[in-house]
């Protein structure tokens, strides 16, 4: 990229900008950095490099015009190198995309003033297809099989508990039922993933996708179940079951649409309608059956 022999003179409120703008490239630069050096792959690791090879160019373009050194977010570089080793390198270079982003909006308003910004501007928007092109991780292989994990034990368990809530309504009894449900129900789910798996010929390993699915299933069944487990009122540990509930649809339907680009809201508005409204008639039957065959406990 060009650069002007004599950086010209700017305003200082442009300045501040591109002085903002300085740190955010000096810090994507230290960031993908630190990235490529916990990525196995050495394709992903080397376009990671030349990623930050970018972004420490775009830092010394606005270096021209600023004159100034700046320091890096040594926070905000921690906070993605961790958010990649704990949750996969696609979340976590996906989550700083989203961060660029707003980056690159502030780069159109300063076009007019800067027209070495057209070509940083084309180079961001490069990163996105590059990144998607070069992560594949197994995590995200099998995301379905996660994904059929929560979804089976949040609608079934959740309703599940809804009415053995109002059945029993004694609450060491409803966690034993549901641990004695919840338990079965995934090995039971694992296995039909294993053999579903098997029988369509797809690429993901059937081992690992009945191991994905039933791993999520039993974690999902703690979760749900640990209310139950801690509180004594029947009521309080349903609606605690229930904010849970909400809770890992939430988080989930964020993780998948940062790291596969997907709507957040829609999802997690489907989701959490279908688990709520399962267990809101589980919580009728349950409640009916127990009048209807007075049981008393």
């Amino acid at each position: 990229m060009d650069m002007p022999v004599d950086a010209p003179q700017i305003s200082a409120d442009l300045r501040k900008k591109l002085l903002v703008m300085q740190r955010d490239e000096i810090t994507s630069y230290h960031t993908y950095l630190r990235l490529a050096e916990i990525t196995r792959d050495a394709h992903n690791s080397e376009t990671l490099r030349k990623i930050a090879g970018q972004e420490h160019r775009h830092y010394q373009t606005w270096k021209r015009y600023t004159q100034a050194d700046v320091s890096p977010n040594a926070l905000q570089i921690r906070f993605y190198f961790w958010t990649a080793r704990l949750l996969g390198l696609t979340f976590g270079i996906k989550l700083m995309e989203k961060g660029e982003e707003k980056a690159q909006a502030g780069y159109r308003d300063i076009l007019q003033a800067i027209p070495e910004i057209e070509a940083v501007l084309r180079e961001e928007e490069a990163h996105e297809s590059e990144l998607i092109d070069m992560l594949d991780e197994e995590s995200l292989k099998y995301a379905g099989s996660v994904v059929l994990g929560l979804n089976d034990a949040l609608v079934e368990l959740t309703g599940a508990l809804a009415g053995l809530t109002f059945a029993f309504q004694n609450t060491r009894l409803i966690a034993l039922a549901g641990l004695i449900t919840g338990i079965s129900a995934s090995m039971s789910m694992a296995a039909s993933e294993y053999l579903s798996t098997r029988a369509s010929g797809e690429e993901q390993n059937p081992a690992k996708s009945a191991l994905y699915t039933g791993v999520a299933y039993i974690f999902t069944v703690i979760f749900l179940v640990l209310p139950y487990l801690l509180v004594s009122n029947y009521l309080i540990c349903l609606a605690w079951t229930l904010a849970h509930a909400i809770l890992i649809i939430a988080v989930f339907n964020y993780y998948i649409s940062v790291a596969r680009d997907l709507p957040f809201r829609k999802r997690f508005v489907e989701m959490a309608a279908i688990s709520l409204g399962v267990a809101f008639l589980s919580f009728v039957i349950g409640n009916l059956i127990r009048r209807l065959f007075g049981i008393e406990v």
